[in-house]
């Protein structure tokens, strides 16, 4: 298990904000920066951009856990790519891999990111198939890729279906955000099914996840977060990042208000217990009353001064 385990094991190369390690000893909060690609292999040649990301504060001491889901079409200036700015975070793992993804959202929300992993999520459904399914209650009635879901009503889903369920974008009345929440529900699903330590022990299983998965986070990491942080599940609370749509330099991107990206800052910070401070300065943001004519400064803008 515990080579299976390293096999996914990759550094991020970015220096972390806090003694991670400390902080898993000491039994404190810590986050996860979790990225979705949907492109093939992870040691695939072209990388593509994460379709999701989630930020996951797992907190012992209160047993909570938070998730933070921020949409892939977020305005940024990217770290190390300003002079594209402004640019979707999207593209934050694919010019500059994970390193520069949590680089992103630090500097978008000003809180640490202590550990990161990657999924592919076309390879998850094997993983879901290890668990024999997830049961997920659709949040609206649709078709896709053959299925049918209907709203409100309970549904077994094997690794193909879950799939479905959490891809389908475009026929969704709240678009990426509808989405956002149906991969929230599949993740959730199956982290329950796979929480039993009979689950935890089965080589298969153990062997399917570590080939989807790329993290920063050791064996030793992962074994201290199984017996330490489970109760971190009892309480699970949700949210997103929720901008506006807006085009810019011809590109359709969602633009955020200053007040929404404080918001999220306060969430994810209060998940980790740390002290209030001002939300981060990456963000290509507006205040309720200038959303106009900040959308206008950043189409025009050739400066790598974002964050209005």
């Amino acid at each position: 298990m515990k080579d299976s385990i390293n096999s996914s094991f990759k550094a991020s190369g970015v220096t972390k904000q806090r003694n991670v390690s400390e902080q898993i000893k000491d039994k404190k909060p810590i986050s996860v920066l979790l990225m979705g690609t949907d492109t093939g292999a992870l040691d695939r040649t072209y990388k593509g951009r994460t379709d999701s990301m989630m930020v996951i504060t797992l907190n012992p001491q209160n047993d909570k856990t938070t998730i933070t889901s921020i949409p892939r079409d977020t305005a940024v200036s990217i770290p190390g790519f300003e002079g594209r700015a402004p640019s979707k975070i999207n593209a934050a793992y694919a010019w500059g891999s994970s390193k520069t993804s949590i680089k992103t959202v630090q500097q978008m929300l000003n809180v640490p990111v202590d550990f990161y992993a990657l999924i592919n999520m076309g390879g998850m459904k094997k993983v879901i198939d290890e668990v024999d399914g997830v049961d997920v209650t659709p949040t609206l009635t649709f078709k896709y890729e053959g299925y049918t879901f209907r709203k409100g009503v309970k549904t077994h889903m094997n690794g193909a279906k879950a799939l479905a369920y959490s891809r389908m974008r475009y026929d969704d009345p709240n678009n990426d955000y509808g989405r956002q929440t149906r991969q929230r529900a599949v993740l959730m699903a199956l982290v329950k099914k796979s929480g039993s330590i009979s689950t935890l022990m089965n080589q298969s299983f153990i062997n399917s996840l570590s080939s989807q998965i790329q993290t920063d986070l050791t064996f030793d990491n992962l074994t201290s977060l199984a017996k330490n942080y489970r109760s971190a599940d009892k309480t699970v609370k949700e949210t997103h990042l929720q901008g506006h749509g807006k085009e810019i330099g011809g590109q359709d991107m969602e633009v955020m208000h200053k007040k929404e990206l404080q918001r999220v800052t306060n969430f994810i910070r209060k998940g980790l217990d740390l002290s209030h401070k001002t939300t981060g300065s990456a963000a290509v943001f507006t205040s309720t009353d200038d959303a106009k004519e900040s959308a206008n400064e950043a189409s025009s803008a050739s400066s790598t001064n974002y964050g209005y």
